[in-house]
């Protein structure tokens, strides 16, 4: 683990996203845009190591926002095994570098200074200046034209504890994804049992998705608590643009999506929008209604709570629910099992004896019409690919398949195998006889 600090403003997130190879962290001219932790995996010289980029340090201030920043800074500080002290070459030795390098010098690891903001180099001098810190010799770099870069992270490698690593390449990533202020990070902190991103009642305090590895039961997940998804007109603030498009992504590149939504509220249609784009991306979906402690409740307030969700849409049928309570920590846990569960119905395969069985039944019960005055044949049917399943249909007049049999195919299919929380693609193709 390679954290990367400093005071606000010095090019941390340019630096982070320098190293890992593209902008995940959200870069902008104005000081404390980094709140959180925001974990990345990188690689160099066939090491492989978590880098991550923290929230500007303002050492003595008492605000409430800046106290918590600063407890993330030293949370990522606490975890790691390489610290990257990053300062500004074109403003000199700062004050506030000076009280950071007091505290990183009691902090244990290794500290490497590095000077940012060096686009000159090898023409540059002022680096010699931060010899007065007293932390050894100062690294220049450029994090916005990527020079000197090569250079620093061959000595982070090298100050990298010898160990063997166990790379888990079956990791699941799973985003935690909602409505802002629904309590995601509340949730990933209770999750943990410990605070991994910053909790603040103003809602958007999360910006950047920030990634935390959990090991459990013998799978690693990769928790990502994104920024709150608002509607395009509510999206204003360049910041929240930009968070919106990485939260997006964050959403195409999960295997499982925790979609949290307020059970005190009835959902919303930015719920269901959510959960559509975890669908089109072949995410399984969980529903986790947080603040049920909030509920008042008699013997049948989580089934029509449950029947109320189903009906906004016919793929909630398939969706499974978890009444839960960030703030007590009711059925959290839970949750971790049942992401194990749809990430298994995600990669289930079956034969394509099954599946030509199943297709077989379904034609039998209900062919299909006729187009036109032609007779539609389905002959044959395989499952093409797992997470998420997917099966490929053979036809005699694929296009002319219409919708509301493809949907009752993909109805057949899904009461004969279940496929709980993983959305399943049914393509239909020329037959080849």
């Amino acid at each position: 683990m390679v954290a990367v600090v400093g005071r606000p403003n010095v090019g941390k997130s340019t630096f982070f996203n320098r190293v890992i190879g593209h902008r995940k962290a959200i870069v902008d001219d104005r000081p404390g845009v980094t709140r959180d932790r925001n974990f990345a995996r990188a690689e160099w010289a066939g090491r492989s190591f978590f880098i991550v980029d923290t929230g500007g340090v303002i050492e003595g201030s008492d605000e409430p926002l800046d106290r918590a920043v600063r407890e993330q800074a030293f949370a990522a500080v606490s975890e790691a095994d390489v610290i990257v002290f990053l300062v500004d070459g074109r403003e000199g030795v700062h004050p506030l570098d000076e009280k950071l390098m007091e505290l990183l010098r009691k902090s244990g690891p290794p500290v490497i200074l590095v000077v940012n903001k060096m686009d000159n180099l090898p023409n540059e001098t002022a680096q010699h200046d931060f010899w007065r810190l007293g932390m050894g010799e100062p690294i220049p770099v450029s994090s916005i034209s990527g020079k000197g870069s090569g250079d620093l992270l061959d000595t982070i490698v090298a100050n990298l504890p010898k160990v063997s690593e166990d790379e888990d390449e079956d990791a699941i990533r799973v985003a935690v994804v909602g409505k802002p202020n629904v309590g995601k990070s509340s949730f990933v902190n209770c999750m943990f049992g410990e605070d991994r991103v910053v909790v603040n009642e103003v809602a958007g305090t999360t910006r950047d998705p920030v990634d935390s590895p959990l090991r459990y039961h013998g799978h690693t997940m990769v928790f990502v608590d994104t920024a709150g998804l608002r509607r395009q007109s509510k999206i204003k603030d360049s910041l929240e643009y930009y968070s919106a498009l990485r939260t997006a992504r964050v959403v195409r590149d999960a295997d499982v999506c925790i979609v949290l939504v307020d059970s005190t509220e009835p959902l919303h249609v930015q719920d269901l929008k959510v959960m559509e784009q975890a669908l089109e991306a072949g995410a399984g979906i969980i529903l986790v209604a947080n603040k049920w402690d909030l509920v008042k409740k008699d013997t049948m307030t989580a089934p029509d709570f449950e029947k109320a969700v189903r009906a906004r849409a016919p793929f909630l049928k398939w969706v499974p629910i978890v009444f839960a309570s960030a703030l007590t920590g009711q059925r959290v846990r839970k949750t971790l099992d049942m992401v194990l569960d749809v990430q298994e119905q995600r990669m289930r395969r079956l034969s394509t004896s099954e599946v030509n069985s199943a297709l077989e039944e379904a034609v039998r019960k209900q062919p299909p019409p006729n187009s036109r005055g032609r007779d539609i044949k389905l002959k044959y049917a395989t499952q093409a690919d797992v997470g998420p399943p997917t099966f490929v249909i053979f036809a005699n007049f694929p296009k002319a398949v219409p919708g509301h049999y493809i949907r009752y195919v993909h109805n057949f299919f899904r009461n004969k195998w279940g496929f709980m929380g993983a959305p399943i693609r049914i393509f239909f193709r020329t037959s080849r006889s």
